[in-house]
């Protein structure tokens, strides 16, 4: 075979250069976006630990011999060797000045109530995992149409509507918190049988205490997600696109949902995707001083609490819960910046 002969078949077929930039063109920004998250290595990672912690809450009944109220009176304030091993300060029983009774039938130790350390964490997880999974659907329903409807309206109705959201932006959003959660626990447990209340207050009971934490985290989290999209609406209603769609007679809301919510949708779940830490911090500050789930649920918060009122003597009952706690939001954070970075590379290399 001749060189001329060899560059001839080295050559592409006629049109094969053209194809393969429509089919690149074809991937869109949506699969440009998830080839960016790919090769986003602290995402991967992030998103590692979570679908890690997803499958032990998930399947925390196989994951131990053990349930989180199962008391053991006879294995109070027990720890492993290799837990003693790992906070010198721990002095196994039989040494000097020891008093921590080895027990290897647990595998992180136990608490002062003689329960499972490790099996209260796992099942621990699926309250953080709930808040961090209903939190920002909850904020991107509520905030994402109310946004959009402030935006694209305008006028007096935009007024009114951002009016309320400044109403709401006037309270400390964890005092809010609290103080509805406070409301919620006083008032419904002495509701009238029948009333709905007191159907709320048995739906709260039968989800551990999580439904009050639920409306509570919903009513304060969308105010956020309200401002960005009104804010993306309004860099958008007066495009050409949109103006085109309207002089040829294309609806309100078939424009809203068709050209509107597809460009500001990659922000808003940025925005939801980096507050998800700040939602499990908030159940957990919640459960820490006794307003989030109801004993016996586990909650990684009321561990860290309770732990901490003898971590000098038992550090493994507050360290392990909270070691869970800063993985798990570590692991949302890192998730969220790549999401930013892949959903909005022109922000990602501004912000360096």
């Amino acid at each position: 075979m001749t060189a001329e002969t060899s560059e001839k078949v080295a050559q592409p077929l006629p049109g094969t250069a053209r194809l393969g930039k429509e089919l690149e063109r074809s991937r869109g920004p949506w699969g440009d976006a998830v080839r960016r998250l790919i090769r986003h290595r602290a995402a991967l990672l992030g998103l590692t630990v979570i679908i890690a912690f997803v499958l032990i809450a998930v399947f925390a009944p196989y994951l131990t011999s053990y349930t989180y109220a199962e008391q053991n009176y006879t294995a109070i304030n027990t720890a492993p060797k290799w837990v003693i091993d790992l906070f010198p300060k721990m002095k196994p029983v039989g040494e000097d000045m020891g008093y921590v009774r080895v027990n290897n039938d647990y595998l992180l130790g136990t608490d002062a109530l003689g329960r499972d350390l490790w099996t209260r964490i796992i099942f621990g997880a699926r309250i953080s995992l709930a808040v961090a999974f209903i939190g920002p659907l909850t904020s991107l329903l509520v905030g994402t149409v109310y946004g959009m409807t402030s935006g694209y309206i305008g006028g007096r109705t935009d007024n009114i509507l951002m009016r309320l959201v400044d109403v709401m932006y006037a309270f400390p959003t964890l005092l809010l918190i609290i103080l509805m959660m406070v409301f919620f626990r006083s008032s419904f447990t002495q509701s009238e049988v029948g009333s709905l209340a007191y159907r709320l207050n048995k739906i709260d009971a039968a989800f551990g205490g999580m439904l009050f934490i639920f409306i509570g985290i919903g009513i304060t989290s969308w105010m956020d997600t309200a401002r960005l999209a009104r804010g993306q609406v309004l860099s958008l209603r007066e495009k050409e696109f949109i103006e085109a769609a309207r002089s040829i007679g294309v609806r309100d809301m078939a424009i809203i949902f068709r050209h509107v919510l597809p460009n500001i949708l990659g922000p808003v779940i940025v925005r939801e995707s980096l507050a998800i830490p700040r939602y499990i911090s908030f159940e957990a500050f919640l459960s820490f001083i006794g307003l989030g789930v109801n004993p016996p649920t586990p909650s990684w918060g009321s561990m860290i609490s309770e732990g901490s009122q003898a971590i000098k003597s038992y550090p493994n009952q507050a360290i392990f819960p909270a070691l869970a706690l800063f993985l798990i939001m570590f692991a949302f954070n890192f998730l969220g910046d790549g999401l930013r970075d892949a959903l909005d590379p022109r922000a990602s290399e501004a912000n360096k």
